[in-house]
């Protein structure tokens, strides 16, 4: 009796066991590649699952979440024969288990040695200032060459980036004397362009100054010439109104005369040496040289009495 109470808690214990090596939980972000008698057999998603024993395997854990892997510098040649130390970084994605376990023996090995090799393609057909200008063509094209190559891998090679590129000391030593050569030469540029506008402001202003004389003359100039003009007009209708209080005096005609007479004489203003009287006027003329000598006869004659 107690030993078949022992054999049952044995089976009972042997059944726990069984049980609980055979029944697997995949935990999310992961899939269980189950092989039965050494054969493909399926791929498990996360949940609950049961397999049978001693007959069903699980061949490999294989985790569908996205992975990033820093793979060790590599040593590459530029096309002008530059030696450079350049790191990448790959993030890539398992989408099929089953591609990944039978299609590669070790796929990280396998990523990165793909990974050197499009590296050093690539690098060795571009010169080093291209190369150093040209992370997001050199990212591209790597990306491009290890998806489509690890496709039957059941691997999908999202990105890949250039981390870091290393020239030889050398080569960043005179990198570093063009940079401070350039920089200079930009500061040159700065000051003379800085010299050349406050030159051209300098003249503009002095340009400027003189429109503004040349302006203050011609408008002098404008102002002197419309006062003489308005001078002359002044003077010319002053003589027009003369006239036109003459006309309307009806004068005689040896007020005229006599009135001509006195015009021809400021006319000559004592610099004629000749005036030339008309003859309406010459008989006027000696009536007022008569005058003029009786005059005087009667001026000197008053002086003798006076003596």
């Amino acid at each position: 009796m107690i030993f078949h109470t022992v054999m049952l808690a044995n089976l009972a214990i042997i059944l726990i066991i069984a049980v609980a090596v055979n029944v697997r939980i995949v935990p999310q972000g992961k899939v269980f590649v189950l092989e039965r008698l050494g054969t493909y057999l399926c791929t498990w998603g996360a949940g609950l699952h049961v397999k049978l024993p001693f007959i069903d395997r699980v061949a490999n854990v294989v985790s569908v979440k996205e992975q990033v892997v820093d793979f060790v510098p590599q040593s590459v040649i530029t096309k002008d024969n530059v030696t450079m130390q350049i790191d990448t970084v790959v993030f890539f994605q398992v989408t099929d288990a089953k591609m990944l376990t039978y299609g590669v023996e070790n796929p990280l090995s396998a990523i990165e040695n793909l990974t050197a090799t499009t590296l050093r393609n690539i690098i060795g057909s571009m010169e080093l200032d291209h190369t150093l200008t040209s992370r997001d063509l050199i990212n591209t094209s790597i990306t491009e060459t290890l998806d489509k190559a690890t496709d039957k891998w059941g691997i999908k090679v999202n990105r890949v980036e250039v981390k870091n590129i290393v020239p030889p000391k050398e080569i960043m030593a005179a990198m570093e004397r063009q940079m401070k050569a350039e920089r200079e030469k930009r500061e040159a540029i700065l000051l003379a362009e800085g010299e050349k506008q406050s030159k051209i402001l300098i003249a503009e202003g002095e340009k400027e100054s003189a429109i503004l004389r040349a302006d203050a003359v011609k408008e002098q100039k404008i102002r002197e010439a419309a006062g003489e003009a308005e001078a002359v007009r002044s003077v010319q209708r002053a003589i027009a109104d003369g006239i036109r209080m003459l006309n309307e005096a009806s004068p005689k005609k040896e007020i005229i005369a006599l009135k001509s007479l006195e015009a021809f004489s400021k006319a000559a203003d004592g610099k004629a040496t000749k005036i030339i009287i008309p003859s309406e006027i010459q008989g006027v003329a000696g009536l007022a040289s008569s005058l003029k000598e009786l005059l005087t006869e009667d001026a000197s004659d008053k002086k003798e009495e006076k003596a």
